[in-house]
């Protein structure tokens, strides 16, 4: 199992990006996908998850309305659109494969984990 994510880097105030975790070895059938970030000297949270098998998608109060979660499972990979962003998005966001996605609690039982990729927001 393999999860890679991409499209994190530097970028200002008000900017966007869209990250991507490509995944291998898991089957969007069976899990969900979550992303979670970490900034300096925080602890981890709970960004977004989707799940193909159910339809369900979440996000954090933080970031409705500015981030987008999309799964595309053609390609095994969940991107996530991220808008308007500002500097207290900046941290390392990874994706895990997670054995649900729930429409109120977000994602749990993360099986598998990516490296991260980091984010950084200037203003």
């Amino acid at each position: 199992v393999q999860l890679v994510e991409s499209g994190g880097g530097l970028v200002q105030a008000g900017g966007s990006l869209r990250l991507s975790c490509a995944a291998s070895g898991v089957s969007f059938d069976d899990y969900a996908i979550g992303w979670f970030r970490q900034a300096p000297g925080k602890e981890r949270e709970a960004v977004s998850c989707v799940s193909s098998h159910t339809g369900v998608s979440w996000y954090v109060h933080s970031v409705k309305g500015r981030f987008t979660i999309a799964s595309d499972n053609a390609k095994n990979t969940v991107y996530l659109q991220m808008n308007s962003l500002n500097p207290e998005d900046t941290a390392t966001y990874s994706c895990a494969a997670a054995e649900m996605c729930g429409a109120k609690g977000g994602p749990y039982g993360m099986d598998y984990w990516g490296k991260g990729t980091p984010v950084t927001v200037s203003s």
